[in-house]
């Protein structure tokens, strides 16, 4: 399922914040952009339908993990605007807070700066009973710290020696570790990012680092890569999602989720079907 980064070429110029409209040929063709396979929306009434089972399954997820010790952490990556964060609302909307922690974490402090890169997401790690989700996680080296330069080529090489195995100690010490990506087309970016440029509500999530990734699309995209290449591995491998309809990404990333355990009173039914159309793995993205 590997994504086209656009249909076909359109002038680079276009891909920017800086005109005062979105350009409309970019408009017109955000939705199916990186080879979306639907032409709408998922229609609200069965969503909100297919949200509230899902849900529902959800609160005996939580409470068979409480019961049972288990610990899980859910990390979500992806392009700046994918829907890390909305998905990851909707998996926590009734869930216990107490139980059920968002990790999404700043900028790191001079002190973390100082200690070992996964020290400060080890620190965020559940307990038993617990679930943890990161909105971004120590896959930032991979990504938006190695295109914007906040990491050296030695930080960089020293992550990728290093992560396969802390994954691994996680996943063989009892952790149920989940990896999704959600991946969304070119235009469709430009085009979530113009709605944060105007709308008042929104505005506070398009930050600096933002508008320069426009600019760094394909630095991205190869960044991307390296890291499906160098982490998906049998043990901890890679969920991709195609994020374009924000609808059906979070109903699947749910589905992907509960699918994986096996808590009392599960109800396959409301669960329903992971879509193969929109959901794959690591390896699909390693083109």
């Amino acid at each position: 399922m590997a994504a086209k980064e656009t249909e076909d070429a359109l002038p680079e110029k276009l891909y920017s914040l800086k005109h005062d409209e979105l350009p409309e040929k970019i408009a017109e063709r955000a939705f199916t952009s990186g080879d979306y396979p639907y032409e709408d929306k998922l229609k609200s009434k069965h969503y909100k339908k297919d949200l509230q089972a899902l849900q529902i399954e959800l609160v005996k997820l939580q409470d068979w993990i409480r019961k049972t010790g288990e610990r899980v952490v859910v990390l979500f990556e992806g392009r700046d605007a994918a829907g890390k964060g909305g998905t990851i609302k909707r998996f926590t909307e009734h869930l216990n807070p107490r139980h059920a922690h968002v990790v999404a974490l700043a900028k790191p402090t001079e002190t973390e700066r100082g200690q070992w890169y996964f020290q400060r997401y080890a620190a965020r790690l559940p307990t038993a009973g617990d679930i943890a989700l990161f909105d971004r996680s120590w896959y930032n080296r991979a990504g938006v710290e190695r295109v914007m330069g906040f990491c050296s080529k030695e930080e960089l090489e020293t992550f990728y020696n290093q992560v396969n195995e802390y994954e691994d100690l996680l996943v063989r010490d009892g952790v149920h570790l989940f990896k999704v990506w959600l991946t969304i087309g070119r235009e469709e970016q430009i085009d979530r990012f113009y709605k944060r440029k105007l709308d008042p509500l929104k505005r506070w999530k398009l930050s600096d680092i933002d508008l320069m990734a426009v600019d760094r699309w394909h630095d991205y995209t190869e960044a991307k890569r390296e890291m499906f290449q160098r982490t998906h591995t049998p043990i901890a491998p890679w969920t991709v999602i195609k994020a374009n309809d924000k609808r059906r990404t979070r109903l699947n990333a749910i589905r992907v989720v509960l699918s994986a355990f096996p808590y009392a009173q599960k109800d396959a039914d409301a669960i329903g079907l992971i879509d193969p159309k929109i959901v794959g793995t690591g390896v699909d993205e390693m083109e």
